[in-house]
C-alpha cells in the first residue's frame, strides 16, 4: 500500500532533482542537455501522471519564486511532462525501449507547449545553448515561433531521450520495497 508521506518525499526529491540538476547543467552550459525534468520523469514513472505533473508544476513555482518568476508559466510543460511519463509508464513497463519512445514522444510535446510560452515570456531567446541557433534561423528569414520551435525540439530530442533512459536505470536498481505497489 502506498504510504502518502512517502509519494510526498518523492516528490519533494524530484523537485529537487530538477532544480539542483538543471542548474548545474545550465552552469555548465552542456549543449543540447537540460536534465531539468529527471525528477518529474522519475516521479511520474514510480508514482503516476498525478504525482508526476504535481511535481512537474511545483518545480516551476519553486524556480519562479527562487530564480525567476518567468519560470512559472514553463510549468505547463513539466505538468505534461509528469502527464504524459505517468501514462505511458501506467501501460507499459518503463524499461529502455519505453523510455526512448516516451523521450521522443517528450521532444515533441514540450516544445509545442515550451515554445509559445518562450516567445510570449522571452520573446524567443531563453539564454541557453538554443538561443544560438534561434537567431539564425531568425537571419534566414523565418518567423519568431519557427525559429524558437526548431532549436527546442533539437535539444529535446537528446534531453529528453537521455532523461527517460537515465530514469528507466534508476528505477531497475531502487530496492523494490520503495516502488512496490506506487501505483
Amino acid at each position: 500500500m502506498r504510504s502518502n508521506s512517502r509519494v510526498f518525499i518523492f516528490s519533494a526529491l524530484g523537485i529537487a532533482i530538477n532544480i539542483v540538476l538543471g542548474t548545474v547543467s545550465g552552469m555548465l552550459n552542456i549543449p543540447l542537455l537540460f536534465l531539468d525534468t529527471i525528477g518529474t520523469i522519475f516521479v511520474a514513472v514510480v508514482y503516476g501522471p498525478f504525482y508526476g505533473a504535481l511535481t512537474g508544476g511545483l518545480t516551476n513555482v519553486a524556480l519562479g519564486i527562487i530564480q525567476n518568476p518567468k519560470n512559472i508559466p514553463f510549468a505547463l510543460v513539466n505538468i505534461a511532462v509528469g502527464i504524459v511519463v505517468g501514462l505511458i509508464a501506467r501501460r507499459w513497463k518503463f524499461d529502455l525501449k519505453t523510455a526512448i519512445i516516451t523521450g521522443a514522444i517528450l521532444a515533441v510535446v514540450a516544445p509545442l507547449i515550451g515554445t509559445p510560452i518562450s516567445v510570449y515570456v522571452y520573446g524567443g531567446i531563453t539564454g541557453d545553448f538554443n538561443d544560438v541557433f534561434f537567431t539564425w534561423v531568425v537571419q534566414t528569414g523565418q518567423k519568431v515561433f519557427t525559429a524558437a520551435f526548431i532549436p527546442r525540439i533539437t535539444s529535446n530530442i537528446v534531453d529528453k531521450i537521455a532523461s527517460c533512459i537515465i530514469v528507466s536505470l534508476l528505477i531497475k536498481r531502487i530496492p523494490t520495497q520503495y516502488v512496490q505497489g506506487a501505483r
